[in-house]
């Protein structure tokens, strides 16, 4: 057909189109069709999207430890936070000043070895030389009086008994004369009144004798006070002697043991001058030291005197035993001192920082596991639990009972071979299962 006739014919004004409305409602049906069933498909996926689990995370198992519940005896041990060696109360001699003195020369530091034979420092105190000299001239005329006084005593002694003896000379000759004088009475050859005259004259001679010989005793016991109270004096002007002697020994300051010369809190210069009782030194024997370790207050309640512990100085383990346990707390912690029953390694000083661990029981035939980076004890942990082919874990329950520094009791929710992560997993606890790669 020519196409200008068709087109004249399309739109030639007495041509006109045929109405279908039959098929516009086909049409909308169908669209309202294919809408329904649009939103019932996507209705269906939303709620089935909405029902699938999130995927289980990917844990790279190089950053995780783990540990498998085995069936045995278990240690229950506390460890100390931190802890040193400190010398025992037995093991340490501070060295006060006599007197108010001044310090003229240090001979050693602090770190050294020293014996008895060692001089530490001297010391000068001009006012004790005096004294000590003072007291030498007096112990001397004590000395000197003692004597004179002795002398005297015995010259009026012997006076006494000089006297005494003259009486008892009389006494005794007046007794034998007064004994002829009876005989002769007796036999009429002298009359009575010379005989009592004799017999009067020994008599009183007796009593002269008697007073003479109690009057000596007397002497002699006074003799004896007068001197036993210069002996007193003697005896004290020796004692302040030997006290000044003494303290001007001690200008010489040295320890009676050997040990180690501690550093003292505030130390000493020459020419600074110190009282009487300031500490010069402290001595320290090396080889009495003990451990205080600092234990958390929560642990050290099951601590008791003589549990046996171990002290790592890292340069050797040495055993030991708990001897005191401190009642105060100090930030938290309790101290505890260890008495070392092994010698000492190379190296040991006081203050030297140590590691202690302290057992505390011992628990048999239990199940344990190693102790979880979170957790504590005779609580409920949520562990993962490894899958038998190690790819993946599942979250449990696992109800903890007592424990040790590396170990903790495992009561129920595992069995003897599991496996569980003891790292610190709070990161995953949004979901109760993880793969590992």
């Amino acid at each position: 057909m020519n196409p200008r006739l068709w087109h004249s014919k399309c739109h030639d004004p007495g041509v006109m189109d045929i109405a279908r409305p039959d098929l516009k409602r086909k049409k909308r049906r169908q669209l309202i069709l294919w809408t329904g069933a649009a939103v019932v498909v996507l209705s269906v996926a939303v709620m089935a999207v909405m029902r699938l689990k999130p995927a289980a995370p990917v844990v790279d198992r190089s950053t995780i430890w783990t540990d498998t519940v085995k069936r045995g005896d278990m240690i229950r041990q506390v460890r100390a936070s931190t802890g040193s060696l400190v010398p025992r109360e037995d093991s340490i001699e501070l060295i006060p000043a006599q007197t108010d003195a001044t310090v003229v020369r240090i001979r050693v530091l602090p770190g050294a070895q020293v014996t008895p034979s060692t001089v530490i420092m001297d010391l000068s105190d001009p006012q004790l030389q005096q004294q000590l000299l003072n007291a030498q001239l007096a112990l001397k005329a004590a000395e000197a009086d003692s004597k004179s006084l002795r002398a005297s005593l015995e010259s009026t002694l012997m006076d006494k008994k000089t006297a005494a003896a003259q009486v008892n000379a009389d006494y005794v000759q007046d007794q034998l004369q007064a004994q002829t004088d009876k005989a002769l009475f007796n036999l009429g050859v002298i009359s009575g009144l010379q005989y009592n005259k004799s017999k009067s004259t020994a008599e009183q001679l007796a009593t002269q004798h008697q007073l003479s010989q109690e009057q000596l005793t007397v002497n002699q016991r006074a003799i004896e006070i007068q001197l036993a109270s210069q002996q007193t004096k003697i005896d004290q002007a020796r004692a302040l002697l030997d006290l000044y002697q003494k303290q001007a020994a001690a200008l010489q300051v040295r320890s009676t043991i050997s040990g180690i010369l501690a550093p003292l809190a505030t130390p000493l210069q020459v020419g600074q001058h110190v009282s009487a009782g300031t500490s010069l030194a402290e001595v320290i024997q090396r080889d009495k030291l003990k451990a205080a370790l600092q234990i958390a207050e929560t642990q050290a309640r099951d601590i008791q005197i003589g549990q046996p512990a171990t002290i790592d100085t890292h340069n050797g383990i040495i055993p030991g035993h708990v001897t005191r346990i401190d009642p105060a707390v100090v930030n938290g912690t309790r101290t505890v001192d260890v008495m070392l029953d092994g010698p000492l390694p190379p190296g040991a000083v006081p203050q030297l920082s140590v590691d202690g661990t302290i057992d505390l029981e011992h628990l048999h035939d239990i199940l344990y596991v190693g102790r979880p980076a979170l957790g504590n004890e005779n609580s409920t942990l949520s562990l993962f639990k490894l899958d038998p082919d190690g790819k993946g874990a599942t979250r449990v329950s696992v109800k903890v009972g007592r424990a040790s520094v590396n170990d903790i009791q495992v009561l129920s929710g595992l069995k003897e071979g599991d496996t569980v992560i003891l790292s610190d997993m709070s990161r995953y606890d949004n979901v109760d299962r993880i793969r590992l790669e």
